[in-house]
């Protein structure tokens, strides 16, 4: 045969790896790469072997100060190789991890493996192993936070909340991973996301939030207030399944007054999820009774307490229902008023924000006359407790364009009834009285 007919192949270009995969010291494709704090990425075993082998303090290609408990693990990069490894072919497929360096990443590893294994009781361990590295020194959390435990945690919770959930054996390692990930806190987005992803991980934190001693109840709330954040901020996380409980849960842990910071914690999460969710969200907040609460909380708060419960109680007023609770309260507008100028200016503000919601005709509250006679109560109410004197010092004082537009906004409203009511005393709530036009202490 012809050689002009002879096919020739010969087999197809390996394609190399882009030269921010390989280490600068090995030149090789990065197994488990980290970051130091002089900006550049190794394998770990090549700098490992650098720092400790070779007795070296310097990072090899800057010369700065490099130790190996200053290593983070480089996720973001670990996952672009392994997806490169995998879209090209390129051996080995999967980007093996090197086995651990310190108790942290072991510990880390563990969690990682006994949740992959659905092992709980194994993944219970590992978490208690977790706390106890925690609780040493804030130097073994930073570490701990470096090699992903909270990212670990979160998965198995996650997990072990589903099975859980379908009568499987996780709801004993809950409450250990529950523990740990409070004390590698703040969880980062990708780990809230494995939480507020799964229903059965909320559930598992609202039921957790409404029983149990004071740290249970704290670590649970403290998990809820960043997924409703994040959801808040920056991910669509679809907490409609878990809404109303989320909201139950809040109002109770702030009713039964567990300890000032799981009442902080609670105001601030259902400030985001009443901004979250919209009106909806906003609607459920109130039916759970949260418009009560905050106003009996503002009468003795402190300050920081008093602004969160002002942002979630303004939160709250933006949905009908939340109004009609406030203009049926009989200390809530003296309770705001009495803030004005008492706690700080972002509180005053938000008072102002507050009394125009509840005075203020919305379109939502159409033409209810239970509605309008509320209104008229409560603009009432704001003159005989010396409102309208707060609102015009307010704008005497200067303030912000966007307040300044409120405060006139009130001020219209409270001038059609000025000189046909009497001031009382607002730091005396006893004499107060709904349906009253002139009311005495």
């Amino acid at each position: 045969m012809s050689s002009s007919l002879q096919l020739h192949t010969s087999p197809p270009t390996k394609k190399e790896p882009p030269p921010e995969f390989l280490c600068p010291i090995t030149l090789d494709l990065m197994r488990d790469p980290v970051a130091a704090p002089t900006g550049i990425t190794y394998d770990r075993a090549a700098i490992s072997s650098w720092l400790l082998s070779g007795g070296q303090r310097t990072c090899p290609v800057t010369h700065g100060d490099l130790r190996a408990a200053d290593l983070v693990p480089n996720h973001t990069l670990r996952r672009l190789i392994h997806d490169w490894c995998a879209a090209n072919h390129h051996a080995p497929r999967v980007v093996e991890r090197v086995p651990p360096a310190t108790p942290e990443e072991a510990a880390v590893a563990d969690v990682e493996a006994a949740a992959r294994a659905g092992d709980a009781e194994r993944c219970a361990a590992a978490a208690r192993w977790v706390q106890r590295l925690a609780r040493l020194t804030e130097q073994n959390r930073l570490l701990l936070a470096s090699a992903g435990a909270a990212r670990a945690l979160a998965a198995a919770f996650a997990s072990f909340a589903s099975d859980d959930d379908a009568g499987g054996i996780g709801g004993d390692a809950l409450d250990d991973v529950l523990a740990a990930l409070a004390l590698v806190a703040p969880m980062d987005e990708e780990a809230v996301v494995a939480v507020g992803s799964s229903r059965a991980s909320l559930a598992r934190l609202v039921a957790a939030a409404a029983n149990g001693g004071r740290q249970r109840r704290l670590q649970a709330v403290v998990m809820i207030r960043q997924v409703v954040s994040v959801s808040f901020h920056r991910y669509g996380i679809d907490l409609s399944a878990n809404a109303d409980a989320i909201a139950q849960v809040l109002v109770k842990a702030i009713r039964d007054a567990v300890c000032p910071q799981v009442t902080r914690t609670c105001l601030v999460a259902a400030c985001h999820l009443a901004y979250a969710g919209g009106e909806g969200a906003a609607a459920r907040l109130a039916a759970a009774g949260l418009v009560p609460v905050i106003v009996e909380l503002l009468v003795d708060a402190d300050r920081g307490t008093a602004e969160k419960a002002l942002a979630a109680l303004d939160a709250a007023l933006a949905s009908g229902a939340g109004r009609a609770c406030a203009r049926a309260d009989a200390l809530a507008v003296p309770v705001l008023v009495k803030k004005m100028f008492s706690v700080s200016d972002a509180a005053t503000e938000l008072v102002l924000s507050a009394l125009l919601r509840i005075c203020k005709k919305w379109q939502e509250d159409g033409e209810d006359s239970a509605a309008a006679k509320g209104r008229r109560l409560a603009i009432i109410e704001a003159l005989q407790v010396g409102a309208l004197q707060k609102v015009l010092l307010l704008i005497q004082a200067g303030c912000r364009e966007e307040t300044k537009e409120n405060a006139t906004d009130l001020l219209r409203l409270m001038v059609r009834y000025q000189g046909k009511v009497e001031c009382v005393d607002t730091m005396d709530f006893r004499g107060l009285k709904r349906g009253t036009t002139v009311l005495t202490t």
